[in-house]
């Protein structure tokens, strides 16, 4: 077995669509900023699996100064991760994310975010964790400033 972690963050604006964990959170007022469409969920998910495999990471498989990723749906970069997985011969074992946020609030959505994390990844949906924390009023996410995602991912051999 092997073990990688991620972590990302990202500043919210107002405006922008919120969407985390492949889910928009279609009455938040505020969404991640980024040069795709900031979802620091997956993104930290797709750190910990390049990294559990040593691929690498994130900006080296899907640069954000590449006119390609561009406003792109970050669900791609975790199928993208998932063949590159395939393809050097590991499968996910399971995911478990810690996001730190004050909006939107996660907990009516975390078991549709684990579901597609999960379809995507070709895992149960009990492989996969999401859970929400909030800053309580510190740090830029407490003051409403960003949300930040911390993933712990485990791969095997095929």
């Amino acid at each position: 077995m092997r073990i990688g972690i991620g972590w990302d963050r990202h500043k919210l604006i107002a405006g922008r669509p919120c969407i985390l964990g492949g889910v928009l959170f279609e009455d938040c007022p505020v969404g991640p900023e980024g040069h795709s469409d900031g979802d620091a969920v997956i993104h930290s998910i797709v750190d910990a699996l390049l990294g559990a495999a040593a691929l690498g990471d994130i900006g080296k498989h899907f640069p954000d100064t590449s006119s390609e990723y561009a406003d792109s749906d970050s669900r791609l970069f975790l199928k993208k991760t998932h063949e590159l997985l395939i393809n050097a011969g590991y499968k996910t074992n399971n995911i478990d994310v810690t996001v730190i946020t004050e909006q939107p609030h996660l907990s009516h959505r975390t078991e549709e975010m684990c579901k597609l994390i999960a379809d995507i990844l070709d895992v149960d949906q009990g492989a996969v964790s999401v859970k929400g924390t909030r800053g309580e009023g510190l740090g830029p996410e407490g003051l409403g400033q960003c949300v930040t995602a911390m993933a712990v991912a485990t791969i095997t051999e095929v």
